[in-house]
């Protein structure tokens, strides 16, 4: 990119882009967020006046063919992933995609194999892999602290929601967006900082199953794996257990590390050579660092972005490993 300052647009300005998201666009010195789009127009009018936003659509393709507009961030549900990046890909236009990049394996590699045809960035966002307080946790396996890594695991459980219970819509349960439910939406934010942290999962199995019966998608997965570097790996998942629990931990042949993938506890190193805690919170606008990324890869030219199609693409493989889709 020869551009200083480059125009987002950002389609689906809903919960997520309000403080998580949407601020980052506009707090990254090089980056201009230019327009958003979302189809109710009182909403998406609100938003624009709120977020100091000049211009406001209500349908997509007039804000992904706005000359003024370089780049595309995608913050739908997944099931309309795809529709607006592959119209973003035939617009030439830098884009990034809200995490999973699809609701499949076979939908993603569409979406990867057309930009990397037409040679446009693609982002997808894994902002994890920018978090300093995982990028403190890559450290500490750099130094060895725990020696060779043998295996990780991870137990994610949750009690049901009064939405979960009431048969309301919710598109995090609907089978048809988010095959694996809660699954598709949480899980892959960990399984993708797997790959991240201990390189990527080459073999994954899995059982799958609707067992509380509360939405038509799948509630209880567990799942084993195994990294390329033959580091073992499991998993359980389930949503409708009695009490919250996120708990990571990774062992080593000389100590672990433990810690979680969304609760803002303390990430825990115990080992022969090293004992550390530490709380090492999170920004306000959590995804601050994944975009104050993309602007040193796309205008300073200076940094290797971690979270791309092709890794976002191989997280989707993984997940459908798991629930038997592949």
């Amino acid at each position: 990119m020869s551009k200083k300052l480059i125009k987002w647009g950002i389609i689906g300005c809903g919960d997520v882009t309000e403080v998580k998201s949407g601020p980052p666009y506009r707090l990254t010195e090089g980056f201009e967020l230019a327009a958003v789009m979302r189809r109710d127009a009182q909403k998406a009018k609100d938003y624009a006046i709120r977020h100091g936003v000049k211009t406001y659509y209500t349908n997509a393709d007039d804000l992904i063919n706005d000359d003024n507009v370089d780049a595309i961030y995608i913050a739908t549900p997944p099931d309309t992933h795809k529709l607006y990046a592959l119209k973003v890909a035939e617009a030439g236009k830098i884009c990034c995609i809200e995490k999973p990049m699809t609701p499949s394996y076979s939908e993603s590699l569409e979406v990867y194999n057309i930009f990397k045809e037409k040679q446009l960035p693609l982002f997808v966002a894994y902002y994890r892999r920018s978090l300093p307080r995982f990028l403190k946790i890559k450290d500490w396996l750099s130094h060895n602290y725990i020696g060779e890594v043998r295996h990780i695991n991870w137990h994610f459980s949750k009690p049901a929601s009064n939405l979960d219970k009431s048969n309301d819509y919710n598109w995090r349960t609907d089978s048809k967006i988010a095959p694996a439910g809660y699954f598709d939406d949480l899980a892959s934010h960990g399984l993708d900082l797997f790959n991240f942290l201990l390189g990527n999962i080459k073999e994954a199995h899995g059982i799958s199953l609707n067992q509380q019966k509360n939405y038509t998608a799948k509630d209880a997965i567990t799942a084993c794996w195994l990294h390329e570097n033959n580091i073992t790996g499991s998993g359980t998942w389930n949503f409708d257990c009695h009490d919250s629990l996120d708990k990571v931990t990774i062992y080593g042949s000389e100590g672990k590390i433990e810690f979680s993938i969304f609760h803002e506890n303390a990430i825990a190193l115990d080992s022969k050579t090293k004992t550390e805690a530490l709380f090492i919170d999170n920004p306000k606008h959590i995804q601050i660092q994944h975009v104050e990324g993309m602007r040193d890869m796309l205008i300073h030219n200076n940094f290797v972005h971690p979270s791309m199609g092709l890794s976002a693409l191989h997280a989707n493989w993984v997940m459908d490993k798991i629930i038997g889709k592949i």
